[in-house]
Protein backbone atom coordinates (compact mmCIF):
# COMPACT_ATOMS: atom_id res chain seq x y z
CA UNK A 1 0.00 0.00 0.00
CA UNK A 2 1.41 3.67 -0.67
CA UNK A 3 2.46 5.21 2.18
CA UNK A 4 2.50 8.97 2.47
CA UNK A 5 6.22 9.91 2.60
CA UNK A 6 5.83 11.23 -1.35
CA UNK A 7 4.11 13.77 0.26
CA UNK A 8 6.63 14.72 2.97
CA UNK A 9 9.55 14.16 -0.27
CA UNK A 10 7.83 16.80 -1.78
CA UNK A 11 7.60 18.93 0.60
CA UNK A 12 11.23 18.61 1.44
CA UNK A 13 12.45 19.21 -2.24
CA UNK A 14 10.05 21.62 -3.48
CA UNK A 15 12.84 24.80 -3.97
CA UNK A 16 15.46 22.53 -5.92
CA UNK A 17 12.56 21.58 -7.39
CA UNK A 18 11.66 24.62 -8.69
CA UNK A 19 15.44 25.46 -9.16
CA UNK A 20 15.90 22.98 -11.47
CA UNK A 21 12.88 23.54 -13.63
CA UNK A 22 14.36 26.92 -14.07
CA UNK A 23 17.74 25.94 -15.06
CA UNK A 24 15.65 24.25 -18.27
CA UNK A 25 13.06 27.26 -18.57
CA UNK A 26 16.41 29.13 -19.19
CA UNK A 27 17.40 27.65 -22.41
CA UNK A 28 15.41 29.25 -25.26
CA UNK A 29 14.87 26.48 -26.93
CA UNK A 30 12.29 27.39 -29.31
CA UNK A 31 11.88 25.22 -32.41
CA UNK A 32 10.63 27.25 -34.94
CA UNK A 33 13.64 29.77 -35.46
CA UNK A 34 17.12 28.67 -36.87
CA UNK A 35 19.25 30.52 -34.94
CA UNK A 36 18.05 28.60 -31.73
CA UNK A 37 19.63 25.14 -32.83
CA UNK A 38 22.07 24.92 -30.53
CA UNK A 39 19.96 25.62 -27.88
CA UNK A 40 17.62 22.59 -28.42
CA UNK A 41 20.43 20.36 -28.09
CA UNK A 42 21.41 21.92 -24.84
CA UNK A 43 17.57 21.87 -23.77
CA UNK A 44 17.75 17.43 -24.57
CA UNK A 45 21.06 17.60 -22.43
CA UNK A 46 19.75 19.21 -19.66
CA UNK A 47 16.79 16.66 -19.59
CA UNK A 48 18.81 13.87 -19.92
CA UNK A 49 20.40 14.96 -17.21
CA UNK A 50 17.19 15.23 -15.17
CA UNK A 51 16.16 11.97 -15.97
CA UNK A 52 19.51 10.41 -14.54
CA UNK A 53 19.38 12.43 -11.74
CA UNK A 54 15.94 11.38 -10.97
CA UNK A 55 17.01 7.59 -11.25
CA UNK A 56 16.18 6.51 -14.58
CA UNK A 57 18.85 3.34 -15.17
CA UNK A 58 19.43 4.84 -18.59
CA UNK A 59 18.65 8.36 -20.53
CA UNK A 60 20.28 9.00 -23.77
CA UNK A 61 19.85 11.53 -26.40
CA UNK A 62 18.95 10.59 -29.87
CA UNK A 63 18.83 12.27 -33.01
CA UNK A 64 16.31 12.76 -35.83
CA UNK A 65 16.20 14.91 -39.32
CA UNK A 66 15.38 17.58 -36.93
CA UNK A 67 15.79 18.53 -32.98
CA UNK A 68 17.03 15.39 -31.09
CA UNK A 69 14.67 12.90 -28.57
CA UNK A 70 15.29 12.20 -25.19
CA UNK A 71 14.94 8.68 -24.44
CA UNK A 72 14.51 7.00 -20.47
CA UNK A 73 13.50 3.86 -18.69
CA UNK A 74 13.56 2.52 -15.47
CA UNK A 75 12.14 -1.15 -15.37
CA UNK A 76 11.53 -1.96 -12.09
CA UNK A 77 10.12 -5.66 -13.51
CA UNK A 78 9.16 -6.89 -16.65
CA UNK A 79 5.97 -7.97 -15.60
CA UNK A 80 4.53 -4.95 -14.38
CA UNK A 81 2.79 -2.30 -16.46
CA UNK A 82 4.29 -0.01 -18.43
CA UNK A 83 3.72 3.69 -19.07
CA UNK A 84 5.51 6.26 -21.17
CA UNK A 85 5.72 9.80 -20.35
CA UNK A 86 5.65 12.32 -23.66
CA UNK A 87 6.73 15.99 -23.20
CA UNK A 88 8.64 18.15 -24.82
CA UNK A 89 11.00 20.63 -24.28
CA UNK A 90 10.59 23.29 -27.47
CA UNK A 91 8.37 26.39 -26.88
CA UNK A 92 6.71 29.10 -29.09
CA UNK A 93 8.89 32.57 -29.70
CA UNK A 94 8.10 35.63 -27.41
CA UNK A 95 7.42 38.17 -29.59
CA UNK A 96 5.99 41.01 -29.06
CA UNK A 97 8.69 40.73 -26.43
CA UNK A 98 7.79 44.52 -25.33
CA UNK A 99 4.58 43.00 -23.79
CA UNK A 100 7.04 41.00 -21.49
CA UNK A 101 6.95 42.54 -18.04
CA UNK A 102 9.81 40.32 -17.10
CA UNK A 103 12.68 39.06 -19.50
CA UNK A 104 10.87 35.65 -20.72
CA UNK A 105 14.06 33.10 -20.15
CA UNK A 106 15.01 34.16 -16.56
CA UNK A 107 12.07 33.34 -14.60
CA UNK A 108 10.60 35.24 -11.87
CA UNK A 109 8.10 34.30 -9.46
CA UNK A 110 4.96 36.97 -9.14
CA UNK A 111 1.35 36.32 -7.27
CA UNK A 112 2.90 32.89 -6.40
CA UNK A 113 3.27 32.14 -9.85
CA UNK A 114 6.04 31.35 -12.46
CA UNK A 115 6.55 33.89 -15.25
CA UNK A 116 8.37 32.77 -17.84
CA UNK A 117 7.89 31.38 -21.67
CA UNK A 118 7.58 27.65 -21.51
CA UNK A 119 6.45 28.02 -17.62
CA UNK A 120 3.71 25.94 -18.44
CA UNK A 121 3.91 24.53 -22.08
CA UNK A 122 5.59 22.21 -21.69
CA UNK A 123 8.94 22.92 -19.18
CA UNK A 124 6.87 23.16 -16.29
CA UNK A 125 4.24 20.53 -16.85
CA UNK A 126 7.02 18.36 -18.11
CA UNK A 127 9.05 18.50 -14.80
CA UNK A 128 6.12 17.38 -12.86
CA UNK A 129 6.43 14.31 -14.46
CA UNK A 130 9.85 14.06 -13.93
CA UNK A 131 9.57 15.09 -10.21
CA UNK A 132 6.92 12.88 -9.96
CA UNK A 133 8.78 9.74 -10.74
CA UNK A 134 11.75 10.90 -8.94
CA UNK A 135 9.30 11.39 -5.81
CA UNK A 136 7.40 7.75 -6.52
CA UNK A 137 11.14 6.10 -6.98
CA UNK A 138 13.06 7.62 -3.93
CA UNK A 139 10.49 6.84 -1.63
CA UNK A 140 9.91 3.31 -2.36
CA UNK A 141 6.00 3.88 -4.01
CA UNK A 142 6.95 3.44 -7.57
CA UNK A 143 5.26 -0.39 -8.75
CA UNK A 144 5.90 0.39 -12.24
CA UNK A 145 7.85 0.49 -15.43
CA UNK A 146 8.64 4.10 -16.59
CA UNK A 147 9.83 5.54 -19.85
CA UNK A 148 10.25 9.36 -21.21
CA UNK A 149 10.12 10.57 -24.69
CA UNK A 150 10.98 14.12 -24.38
CA UNK A 151 10.75 15.71 -28.34
CA UNK A 152 11.86 18.93 -29.40
CA UNK A 153 9.44 19.59 -32.34
CA UNK A 154 5.80 19.50 -30.76
CA UNK A 155 5.46 23.52 -31.59
CA UNK A 156 6.29 23.16 -34.93
CA UNK A 157 4.23 20.18 -35.66
CA UNK A 158 6.33 17.12 -34.48
CA UNK A 159 7.63 16.35 -38.36
CA UNK A 160 10.09 13.83 -36.86
CA UNK A 161 7.77 12.15 -34.31
CA UNK A 162 6.23 9.64 -36.44
CA UNK A 163 9.83 8.05 -38.46
CA UNK A 164 11.20 7.98 -34.53
CA UNK A 165 8.51 6.19 -33.26
CA UNK A 166 8.29 3.72 -36.32
CA UNK A 167 12.31 3.19 -35.69
CA UNK A 168 11.69 2.65 -31.73
CA UNK A 169 8.67 0.90 -31.71
CA UNK A 170 9.61 -2.25 -29.27
CA UNK A 171 12.06 0.36 -27.15
CA UNK A 172 9.19 2.72 -26.40
CA UNK A 173 6.47 -0.11 -25.97
CA UNK A 174 4.13 0.85 -22.91
CA UNK A 175 0.62 0.19 -21.64
CA UNK A 176 -0.27 3.78 -21.52
CA UNK A 177 1.11 7.39 -22.73
CA UNK A 178 1.13 9.86 -20.04
CA UNK A 179 1.44 13.60 -20.84
CA UNK A 180 0.60 16.83 -18.78
CA UNK A 181 0.39 19.16 -21.67
CA UNK A 182 -3.42 20.19 -21.51
CA UNK A 183 -4.89 22.57 -18.58
CA UNK A 184 -7.89 21.97 -15.81
CA UNK A 185 -11.03 24.08 -16.44
CA UNK A 186 -9.94 25.99 -12.91
CA UNK A 187 -7.80 25.71 -9.90
CA UNK A 188 -10.12 24.51 -7.84
CA UNK A 189 -12.59 22.34 -10.89
CA UNK A 190 -9.92 19.10 -11.84
CA UNK A 191 -10.45 17.77 -15.63
CA UNK A 192 -9.00 15.45 -17.81
CA UNK A 193 -9.06 16.60 -21.33
CA UNK A 194 -10.62 13.32 -23.59
CA UNK A 195 -10.68 14.93 -26.80
CA UNK A 196 -8.21 17.04 -28.63
CA UNK A 197 -9.07 19.23 -31.73
CA UNK A 198 -6.63 18.03 -35.24
CA UNK A 199 -4.84 20.63 -37.17
CA UNK A 200 -4.04 22.43 -40.54
CA UNK A 201 -1.63 24.94 -40.57
CA UNK A 202 -0.99 26.96 -43.77
CA UNK A 203 0.93 30.02 -45.03
CA UNK A 204 -0.29 32.17 -47.92
CA UNK A 205 1.65 34.49 -50.17
CA UNK A 206 -0.42 36.90 -52.53
CA UNK A 207 1.79 38.56 -55.08
CA UNK A 208 0.85 42.08 -57.26
CA UNK A 209 3.28 43.99 -58.78
CA UNK A 210 7.04 43.23 -59.78
CA UNK A 211 7.94 45.85 -56.84
CA UNK A 212 6.74 48.45 -54.07
CA UNK A 213 5.09 51.18 -55.69
CA UNK A 214 4.29 54.62 -54.65
CA UNK A 215 0.57 54.09 -53.45
CA UNK A 216 -0.31 58.12 -54.68
CA UNK A 217 0.73 57.13 -58.57
CA UNK A 218 -0.14 53.37 -58.88
CA UNK A 219 -3.31 53.49 -56.14
CA UNK A 220 -6.57 52.75 -57.64
CA UNK A 221 -4.57 51.47 -60.57
CA UNK A 222 -2.83 48.47 -59.34
CA UNK A 223 -4.17 45.81 -57.46
CA UNK A 224 -3.22 45.84 -53.49
CA UNK A 225 -2.08 42.76 -52.25
CA UNK A 226 -2.46 43.30 -48.79
CA UNK A 227 -6.43 44.81 -49.52
CA UNK A 228 -6.49 41.57 -51.90
CA UNK A 229 -5.86 39.16 -48.80
CA UNK A 230 -7.62 41.12 -46.68
CA UNK A 231 -11.33 40.24 -48.76
CA UNK A 232 -9.79 37.08 -49.70
CA UNK A 233 -9.48 36.19 -45.69
CA UNK A 234 -12.77 37.97 -44.51
CA UNK A 235 -14.56 35.49 -47.30
CA UNK A 236 -13.36 32.53 -45.14
CA UNK A 237 -16.09 32.61 -42.41
CA UNK A 238 -19.44 34.10 -43.27
CA UNK A 239 -21.96 36.27 -40.94
CA UNK A 240 -23.04 32.40 -39.49
CA UNK A 241 -19.44 32.00 -38.25
CA UNK A 242 -19.61 28.88 -41.12
CA UNK A 243 -16.09 27.87 -43.10
CA UNK A 244 -17.11 28.62 -46.82
CA UNK A 245 -14.52 26.31 -48.12
CA UNK A 246 -16.11 23.68 -49.91
CA UNK A 247 -16.22 19.89 -48.83
CA UNK A 248 -14.29 21.22 -45.35
CA UNK A 249 -17.96 19.88 -43.13
CA UNK A 250 -18.07 16.41 -45.03
CA UNK A 251 -16.58 14.44 -42.42
CA UNK A 252 -16.88 16.29 -39.43
CA UNK A 253 -18.13 13.77 -36.53
CA UNK A 254 -21.42 15.84 -35.04
CA UNK A 255 -21.68 15.11 -31.76
CA UNK A 256 -24.70 13.86 -30.21
CA UNK A 257 -26.83 15.92 -28.54
CA UNK A 258 -26.80 13.26 -25.12
CA UNK A 259 -22.76 14.11 -25.16
CA UNK A 260 -23.50 18.03 -25.59
CA UNK A 261 -25.81 17.57 -22.69
CA UNK A 262 -23.13 16.25 -20.49
CA UNK A 263 -20.70 18.27 -21.56
CA UNK A 264 -23.10 21.55 -20.84
CA UNK A 265 -22.89 20.63 -17.19
CA UNK A 266 -19.13 21.39 -17.11
CA UNK A 267 -18.92 25.23 -14.69
CA UNK A 268 -18.55 27.51 -17.16
CA UNK A 269 -19.42 31.38 -16.51
CA UNK A 270 -19.78 33.47 -19.48
CA UNK A 271 -19.87 36.90 -17.93
CA UNK A 272 -16.31 35.66 -16.08
CA UNK A 273 -14.70 34.48 -19.57
CA UNK A 274 -15.92 38.00 -21.12
CA UNK A 275 -14.89 39.70 -18.27
CA UNK A 276 -11.23 37.71 -18.19
CA UNK A 277 -10.23 38.58 -21.86
CA UNK A 278 -11.79 42.52 -21.74
CA UNK A 279 -14.44 41.88 -24.49
CA UNK A 280 -17.88 42.52 -24.49
CA UNK A 281 -19.40 39.56 -26.40
CA UNK A 282 -17.94 36.22 -27.43
CA UNK A 283 -18.16 35.02 -31.62
CA UNK A 284 -18.07 31.84 -33.37
CA UNK A 285 -20.43 29.22 -35.46
CA UNK A 286 -24.44 30.38 -34.68
CA UNK A 287 -25.86 27.17 -32.98
CA UNK A 288 -23.03 26.52 -30.97
CA UNK A 289 -21.87 27.52 -27.12
CA UNK A 290 -18.61 28.83 -26.12
CA UNK A 291 -17.79 25.44 -24.79
CA UNK A 292 -18.83 23.97 -27.87
CA UNK A 293 -17.16 26.05 -30.53
CA UNK A 294 -13.94 25.42 -28.80
CA UNK A 295 -14.41 21.88 -27.96
CA UNK A 296 -16.53 19.80 -30.90
CA UNK A 297 -16.49 22.26 -33.93
CA UNK A 298 -13.70 23.28 -36.17
CA UNK A 299 -12.96 26.52 -36.63
CA UNK A 300 -10.47 28.61 -38.94
CA UNK A 301 -8.09 32.00 -37.75
CA UNK A 302 -5.61 33.84 -39.36
CA UNK A 303 -2.64 33.81 -36.78
CA UNK A 304 -0.07 36.31 -38.61
CA UNK A 305 -0.77 38.88 -41.30
CA UNK A 306 1.28 41.16 -42.70
CA UNK A 307 2.54 43.72 -46.05
CA UNK A 308 3.87 46.72 -46.89
CA UNK A 309 5.42 49.04 -44.55
CA UNK A 310 5.12 48.58 -40.41
CA UNK A 311 7.96 50.51 -39.16
CA UNK A 312 7.95 53.69 -37.17
CA UNK A 313 5.79 56.66 -39.13
CA UNK A 314 4.66 57.06 -42.57
CA UNK A 315 5.79 55.52 -45.80
CA UNK A 316 3.61 55.67 -48.59
CA UNK A 317 3.82 52.49 -50.44
CA UNK A 318 1.32 49.78 -52.18
CA UNK A 319 3.21 46.35 -50.80
CA UNK A 320 4.40 43.86 -53.77
CA UNK A 321 3.54 41.34 -51.66
CA UNK A 322 1.08 40.12 -48.57
CA UNK A 323 1.13 37.15 -46.15
CA UNK A 324 -0.69 35.33 -43.96
CA UNK A 325 -0.51 32.17 -41.30
CA UNK A 326 -3.96 30.55 -41.34
CA UNK A 327 -5.15 27.80 -38.61
CA UNK A 328 -7.68 25.43 -39.43
CA UNK A 329 -8.66 23.68 -36.10
CA UNK A 330 -10.44 19.81 -36.65
CA UNK A 331 -12.19 17.61 -34.85
CA UNK A 332 -12.23 13.81 -35.09
CA UNK A 333 -12.89 12.35 -38.89
CA UNK A 334 -11.38 15.57 -40.45
CA UNK A 335 -8.19 14.38 -41.91
CA UNK A 336 -5.87 17.29 -42.07
CA UNK A 337 -3.90 16.25 -45.01
CA UNK A 338 -7.27 16.89 -46.90
CA UNK A 339 -8.17 20.26 -45.31
CA UNK A 340 -5.01 21.78 -46.32
CA UNK A 341 -5.47 20.74 -49.94
CA UNK A 342 -9.35 21.51 -50.17
CA UNK A 343 -7.93 25.42 -48.21
CA UNK A 344 -5.62 25.97 -51.36
CA UNK A 345 -7.92 25.06 -54.00
CA UNK A 346 -10.55 26.90 -52.34
CA UNK A 347 -8.04 29.74 -51.61
CA UNK A 348 -6.33 29.96 -55.26
CA UNK A 349 -9.76 29.42 -56.60
CA UNK A 350 -10.53 33.05 -54.98
CA UNK A 351 -8.03 35.24 -56.02
CA UNK A 352 -8.33 37.96 -58.41
CA UNK A 353 -6.00 37.86 -61.86
CA UNK A 354 -4.72 40.99 -60.44
CA UNK A 355 -2.62 38.73 -58.10
CA UNK A 356 -0.51 35.68 -58.00
CA UNK A 357 -1.54 33.02 -54.90
CA UNK A 358 1.30 30.29 -53.06
CA UNK A 359 -0.45 28.11 -50.60
CA UNK A 360 2.11 26.35 -48.44
CA UNK A 361 1.31 23.43 -46.07
CA UNK A 362 3.52 24.09 -42.85
CA UNK A 363 2.43 21.18 -40.22
CA UNK A 364 -0.82 19.65 -39.10
CA UNK A 365 -2.37 16.58 -36.93
CA UNK A 366 -4.93 14.26 -36.49
CA UNK A 367 -7.80 14.92 -33.71
CA UNK A 368 -8.07 12.72 -30.71
CA UNK A 369 -10.61 10.95 -28.39
CA UNK A 370 -9.50 9.05 -25.62
CA UNK A 371 -12.25 6.93 -23.67
CA UNK A 372 -13.12 7.50 -20.54
CA UNK A 373 -13.61 3.71 -19.44
CA UNK A 374 -10.08 2.50 -19.92
CA UNK A 375 -7.95 1.66 -16.83
CA UNK A 376 -5.50 5.14 -17.10
CA UNK A 377 -8.21 7.29 -17.52
CA UNK A 378 -9.86 5.67 -14.15
CA UNK A 379 -6.44 5.91 -12.01
CA UNK A 380 -6.44 9.24 -13.47
CA UNK A 381 -9.80 9.88 -12.14
CA UNK A 382 -9.06 8.92 -8.79
CA UNK A 383 -5.51 10.64 -8.41
CA UNK A 384 -7.58 14.32 -8.99
CA UNK A 385 -10.03 13.28 -6.51
CA UNK A 386 -7.59 12.43 -3.84
CA UNK A 387 -5.44 15.76 -4.17
CA UNK A 388 -8.24 18.13 -5.58
CA UNK A 389 -10.82 16.76 -3.02
CA UNK A 390 -13.49 15.79 -6.66
CA UNK A 391 -13.90 14.00 -9.58
CA UNK A 392 -12.38 15.46 -12.71
CA UNK A 393 -14.84 16.98 -15.26
CA UNK A 394 -14.21 15.02 -18.45
CA UNK A 395 -13.25 17.59 -21.43
CA UNK A 396 -12.67 18.51 -24.78
CA UNK A 397 -10.38 20.29 -25.48
CA UNK A 398 -9.94 23.40 -27.91
CA UNK A 399 -6.29 22.90 -28.65
CA UNK A 400 -4.28 20.25 -30.86
CA UNK A 401 -1.33 18.12 -30.07
CA UNK A 402 -0.65 16.43 -33.25
CA UNK A 403 1.42 13.81 -31.91
CA UNK A 404 -1.23 12.26 -30.02
CA UNK A 405 -3.08 10.67 -32.73
CA UNK A 406 0.24 9.75 -34.27
CA UNK A 407 0.86 7.39 -31.16
CA UNK A 408 -1.74 5.78 -31.92
CA UNK A 409 -1.39 5.23 -35.30
CA UNK A 410 2.62 4.12 -34.87
CA UNK A 411 2.37 2.61 -31.49
CA UNK A 412 -0.65 1.42 -31.42
CA UNK A 413 -1.15 2.81 -27.15
CA UNK A 414 -3.89 4.86 -26.13
CA UNK A 415 -3.22 8.15 -24.27
CA UNK A 416 -3.71 10.13 -21.14
CA UNK A 417 -3.96 13.57 -20.73
CA UNK A 418 -3.27 14.95 -17.44
CA UNK A 419 -2.87 18.62 -17.51
CA UNK A 420 -2.83 20.99 -14.59
CA UNK A 421 -2.91 24.38 -17.01
CA UNK A 422 -4.57 27.10 -16.50
CA UNK A 423 -6.69 29.71 -18.83
CA UNK A 424 -4.95 32.66 -17.54
CA UNK A 425 -1.32 30.76 -18.05
CA UNK A 426 -1.59 32.79 -21.04
CA UNK A 427 0.55 29.89 -22.88
CA UNK A 428 2.11 30.86 -26.90
CA UNK A 429 1.29 34.41 -25.40
CA UNK A 430 3.57 37.21 -23.52
CA UNK A 431 3.87 36.95 -19.68
CA UNK A 432 2.89 33.28 -20.03
CA UNK A 433 2.57 31.96 -16.00
CA UNK A 434 2.43 28.76 -14.15
CA UNK A 435 0.89 28.75 -10.63
CA UNK A 436 3.29 27.23 -7.98
CA UNK A 437 0.36 25.83 -6.38
CA UNK A 438 -0.32 23.87 -9.98
CA UNK A 439 3.00 22.94 -10.06
CA UNK A 440 3.34 20.37 -6.85
CA UNK A 441 -0.54 19.86 -6.73
CA UNK A 442 0.20 18.16 -10.42
CA UNK A 443 3.64 16.37 -8.99
CA UNK A 444 1.26 14.91 -5.94
CA UNK A 445 -1.54 13.70 -8.51
CA UNK A 446 0.65 12.27 -10.58
CA UNK A 447 2.27 10.03 -7.61
CA UNK A 448 -1.73 9.01 -7.27
CA UNK A 449 -1.89 8.63 -11.09
CA UNK A 450 1.32 5.92 -10.43
CA UNK A 451 -0.57 4.44 -7.61
CA UNK A 452 -3.92 4.02 -9.05
CA UNK A 453 -2.43 2.51 -12.45
CA UNK A 454 0.08 0.05 -10.48
CA UNK A 455 -2.86 -1.35 -8.71
CA UNK A 456 -5.37 -0.97 -11.42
Amino acid sequence: MMTDNFKKYIDENKNRFLNELFGLISIPSISSLSEHKADMLRAAEYWKDTLLKAGADKAEVISTKGNPVVYGEKIINEKFPTVLVYAHYDVMPVDPIDLWKSEPFNPEIRENKIFARGADDDKGQGFIQAKAFETMLKTGNLKCNVKFMIEGEEEVGSPSMADFCEQHKAMLKADIILVSDTGMIAEDIPSITTGLRGLSYVEVDVTGPNRDLHSGLFGGAVANPANVLAKMIASLVDENGHITIEGFYDDVLEVSSEEREKMAKAPFNLQNYMKALEIEEVHGEKGYTTMERTGIRPTLDVNGIWSGYTGEGAKTVLPSKAFAKISMRLVPNQDHHKISELFEKHFIKLAPKSVKVKVKALHGGQGYVSPVDMPAYLAAEKAYEQVYGKKPVPVRSGGSIPIIATFEEKLGIKTILMGFGLESDAIHSPNENFPLIQFYNGIETVCWFYHYFANK
